[in-house]
């Protein structure tokens, strides 16, 4: 599934070609996505230059002089900046011609993406007013983690994979995170000390900043036909790697269900 890294890589990526082009046309082959795609979306789209191309959580926002379109991946979902002439595969649900040839192309296998308008003020939207803080930005922090955890029983791993405590801390980089931070993944969160918000804080930015490089590099031709998404890879310290020696102490590490998601964690570096 896409994640905040994934998707921050492919803003990265289409930005450059967005930016100050106008939208000649929309072409929507499948309306039927998570939600209906609105006919609002392609008339507000059309005609009008691509000012902003921004990312709040796993959400990517393409502002004009109108307002703000809203466009999200959903599991498996992947965007594509290419000549408007390819013809679309049986998953390429949308098209965003613009004025220079090219067209960014939504794919969606699954169709449990979206493509929606969001009007001027996108951050109001339903789907966005009640996101917590950005996890690269200044309002993330180890003092709000902790008064948002005070009292609290849940697991230290599920409470920072709540997008209301913070948005885009997935599976993978909340085991990541909590292993650098040697917090263990089944902590009560209210029990997490002060010295260990702060650790974890810096963990969260290491890994997801460290998985968005590693996503740039893949990178190269969003302009070619087989451009693609640019999903990560890195080499992870826990997750996926059930009873494998810990990279740090060499116990081998353990899998553990949380919340119906698979938990990796080294019951010795983590505590």
């Amino acid at each position: 599934m896409p994640e905040l890294p994934e998707v921050e890589t492919t803003r990265r990526g289409i930005a450059p070609h967005l930016l100050g082009r106008t939208i000649a046309r929309v072409i929507v082959r499948e309306p039927r996505l998570r939600w209906p795609v609105p006919p609002e979306f392609g008339a507000n789209l059309e005609a009008q230059a691509i000012e902003r191309v921004e990312r709040r959580g796993k959400y990517l926002l393409l502002g004009n002089a109108l307002g703000f379109a809203l466009l999200h991946l959903g599991m498996s979902g992947s965007l594509r900046i290419l000549p408007a002439s390819t013809p679309p595969g049986r998953h390429e649900h949308l098209d965003l011609l613009l004025d220079d040839g090219l067209c960014l192309r939504l794919t969606d296998p699954r169709r449990f993406g979206a493509a929606l308008w969001a009007g001027p003020e996108p951050h109001a939207h339903p789907l966005l007013a009640h996101l917590g803080p950005e996890p690269l930005g200044p309002g993330f922090t180890a003092g709000g983690l902790a008064a948002r955890a005070a009292g609290r029983n849940q697991a230290v791993k599920s409470f920072i994979m709540d997008s209301h405590v913070v948005v885009g801390v997935g599976n993978i980089y909340a085991s990541e995170a909590l292993f650098l931070a040697g917090i263990d993944p089944r902590r009560p969160a209210g029990s997490v000390t002060p010295p260990a918000w702060l650790r974890l804080v810096a963990a969260i930015r290491q890994v997801l900043e460290a998985a968005i490089a590693e996503g740039g590099t893949t990178l190269r031709d969003f302009v070619g036909v087989e451009g693609k998404p640019g999903y990560f890879r890195q080499q992870l310290c826990v997750y996926d790697r059930a009873g494998q020696p810990c990279r740090s102490c060499g116990a081998p590490i353990v899998q553990i269900r949380q919340t119906g998601r698979s938990t990796y964690f080294c019951a010795c570096c983590q505590s």
